[in-house]
């Protein structure tokens, strides 16, 4: 009876362990968000929206930084994520907006970070009103690459280490060089079917990696993460581009409504 006994409390234990490994990221998220609620809430808190909308400058200036996803890959021409956006965002505020893109296809976090330390976007830097990010993508499938199930799962934790010192560098450099922009991280999606036998491991992955984007944000205020794995993930097929992998012309659209929406949506706070 006592070996069933501490049979069964060792199952609950391991039970209870991997519910927290699972579940605590998506709840820490969670957290994290609730601190941005709606505006109307609040009279004496301003929107990111609002905020351009109401700034004395007839321009807002749009750099973005990143990956493939940055760079459109998967669009028709002028329909990727940046020009997208931006075009969104003018029509909203009625300003006008000048975009550079400055996307690389399959750059790291590590690879980016090198870039922005030495310097290579600290002219555009410098005049950005917005500075959107993606990167982390390629970190992964660069692990992934020839590795089994259990290698990329126990390689999963120093990748992660990796990857949130770079995107911590890249911040802190933005905000030594315009400490007024507004960072917009964009969270790595998963992109794969719910048939597919990788699906549960990314979908149990993901929330850890995203977290230290949102960590990250609010650390580096005024930041926000944009939520794309609302509306590109494997359920949404109709979003991807035939390479399974980067949003198509419409999924750069639906990003692209979500950043309104988010920048409506959510206060702005200010670097302390």
């Amino acid at each position: 009876m006592k070996l069933i006994k501490y049979i069964v409390i060792f199952v609950l234990v391991i039970g209870l362990g991997l519910s927290a490994w699972i579940y605590y990221p998506k709840y820490q998220i969670h957290k994290i968000k609730k601190q941005s609620v709606e505006v109307s809430t609040n009279i004496h808190k301003i929107s990111y929206l609002d905020y351009f909308r109401s700034m004395k400058k007839d321009e807002i200036n749009h750099l973005a930084i990143g990956d493939s996803v940055i760079r459109g890959v998967g669009a028709g021409q002028n329909e990727d994520l940046v020009n997208q956006f931006s075009n969104k965002l003018g029509s909203q505020i009625q300003k006008n907006i000048q975009f550079q893109n400055e996307g690389i296809n399959g750059i790291t976090s590590g690879e980016l970070r090198e870039l922005v330390l030495e310097g290579r976007f600290d002219e555009e830097m410098k005049k950005a009103d917005i500075i959107t990010i993606n990167v982390g993508g390629n970190d992964v499938l660069r692990a992934a690459k020839g590795q089994n199930l259990q290698n990329v799962f126990q390689s999963f934790g120093e990748l992660q280490t990796s990857f949130t010192k770079n995107l911590t560098d890249i911040a802190s450099r933005i905000k030594s060089v315009n400490p007024g922009a507004t960072i917009v991280f964009l969270e790595l999606y998963n992109p794969l079917s719910p048939s597919d036998k990788l699906y549960p491991l990314a979908d149990q992955l993901l929330p850890k990696w995203n977290l230290k984007l949102y960590e990250t944000a609010n650390q580096y205020s005024p930041s926000l993460v944009i939520e794309t794995t609302k509306v590109i993930n494997g359920e949404r097929p109709e979003n991807l581009s035939p390479d399974g992998v980067h949003p198509n012309s419409n999924g750069y659209s639906a990003i692209s409504e979500l950043m309104i929406y988010q920048f409506k949506h959510q206060y702005r706070i200010d670097s302390v």
